[in-house]
């Protein structure tokens, strides 16, 4: 007999629809935002239901818990996708609102998916009809709202987090999924298998599900192996995306992690990046930078580094680019640390800002015409090549101006070079040049 039994299907629902959650009691995880003693949860036990911005990875239930918010209100409930939602729908799901608020005396939950798809115009229609209590409007999104969202809209709204399901919360699933088919799937897997099954689910309740139903319709009469299961499931790229929160949590994650000084951190969340599709140009663009702001003087060559790294990735592209941009990580993230450079032309910046256009010492200015030599540019200025050690003690600074030291060099790497150096010119004995 082969170990899949057939599903049960209830009126040829789908598996995911026969699982999912009828109550905010059923839904699995959530456990800071859906405790009985979280304010969130007090309120809509009393069926204050305030705007709502539900943010998290997919399958992670808040397309559930909208449809669920509805019944605690006795709203009447309208779900929209913000793909095919265009600004007439909008405008007359908020009439529609507005009209049932006053000749029913109830409420509207609008429930728009995919939110952060809605452009500026289509957000703006919404506004008013919020705002007179028209619409509760409850918003689900994948990506960062601060990034995709009006401030208006946002004002106006509770942003909800909902985080990826734990392995305990998938198998909880996975063990109702049991009761509803009659199917005990953890023993048609391997150890290895049935935890490789979570894996590949990444918190998401809808790709496990999804998954169920792809073997069930394969049929196999024997237990899976991890490799098997793999092949079967054909995993699903990363998550990821090039122009929004991952984007710009994974890049923060490098590079503070090559600040750091942890190489292996920081090829993780590079290697992240790769799999998902980022552009090996960015990431060099982004080296090119830290290699200054955070390693600087303490090490000249990560800078040249950095830049030949760019160099070969152009050259040669992905997938053998993966190569040099990991040689490139690792030098740096093993490189001693110095924001000396950058903190002295912060502070330089900042300088100018306050002393604007000061004029240039005559004698430090150009005299490469005759002009300019019987004004006296460059009059009384001192070669520090005649002088011993090519220095010489002087004021470069414009009259007007208290000299400034921008620059003070650290004890690591070459900067502590660079600071014997500095002792060593203005030691004061009598060598000559």
């Amino acid at each position: 007999m082969d170990l899949f039994k057939s599903m049960q299907g209830n009126f040829g629902l789908t598996l995911s629809e026969q699982l999912r959650p009828k109550s905010l009691g059923d839904l699995k995880g959530q456990k800071k935002i859906l405790s009985p003693n979280s304010q969130l949860r007090k309120m809509i036990e009393k069926g204050q239901i305030p705007n709502l911005i539900l943010w998290g990875p997919p399958g992670t239930g808040k397309t559930t818990f909208a449809k669920a918010l509805s019944e605690k209100t006795n709203a009447f409930f309208v779900e929209m996708n913000a793909v095919d939602a265009g600004a007439k729908a909008l405008r007359e799901a908020g009439v529609a609102g507005a009209e049932r608020r006053i000749t029913q005396q109830q409420k509207t939950l609008l429930f728009v998916d995919e939110i952060h798809r809605l452009n500026k115009g289509q957000q703006d229609v919404l506004l008013p009809f919020i705002e007179k209590g028209d619409l509760i409007l409850v918003g689900a999104t994948t990506e960062n709202p601060s990034y995709e969202l009006n401030k208006a809209l946002l004002s106006r709204s509770r942003l909800v987090v909902f985080e990826k399901l734990t392995f305990e919360d998938l198998e909880q699933i996975l063990d109702r999924a049991a009761h509803i088919t009659g199917t005990v799937f953890r023993d048609l897997l391997t150890e290895d298998a049935f935890k490789a099954l979570l894996e590949l689910a990444d918190g998401d309740a809808r790709r496990l599900i999804n998954s169920l139903e792809i073997l069930q319709q394969a049929q196999f009469t024997e237990l899976l192996t991890r490799t098997q299961l793999t092949e079967v499931l054909q995993a699903p790229g990363l998550s990821y995306d090039k122009d929004s929160e991952m984007h710009y949590d994974l890049i923060s994650a490098m590079i503070k992690s090559v600040r750091g000084s942890d190489p292996d951190a920081a090829l993780y969340y590079m290697t992240r990046m790769l799999e998902g599709g980022e552009d090996p140009i960015f990431i060099c663009r982004r080296l090119i930078i830290l290699a200054s702001e955070d390693i600087g003087n303490a090490d000249p060559r990560a800078l040249t580094l950095a830049t030949s790294c760019l160099a070969a990735v152009e050259a040669i592209g992905l997938p053998e680019a993966t190569i040099p941009l990991s040689q490139t990580l690792l030098y740096l993230a093993t490189c001693p640390k110095s924001n000396k450079a950058y903190m002295a032309m912060k502070a330089a910046q900042e300088f100018v800002q306050k002393t604007r256009s000061t004029p240039v010492p005559l004698k430090l200015r150009s005299s490469k015409t005759s002009m300019s030599k019987s004004l006296g540019y460059g009059k009384d200025y001192q070669y520090p090549h005649d002088f011993p050690r090519a220095w010489l003690e002087e004021n470069y600074w414009p009259d007007e101006l208290e000299p400034q030291k921008f620059y003070e060099p650290s004890s690591r790497g070459f900067e502590k070079n660079i600071v014997d150096y500095q002792n060593w010119l203005k030691k004061k004995d009598t060598e000559t040049k």
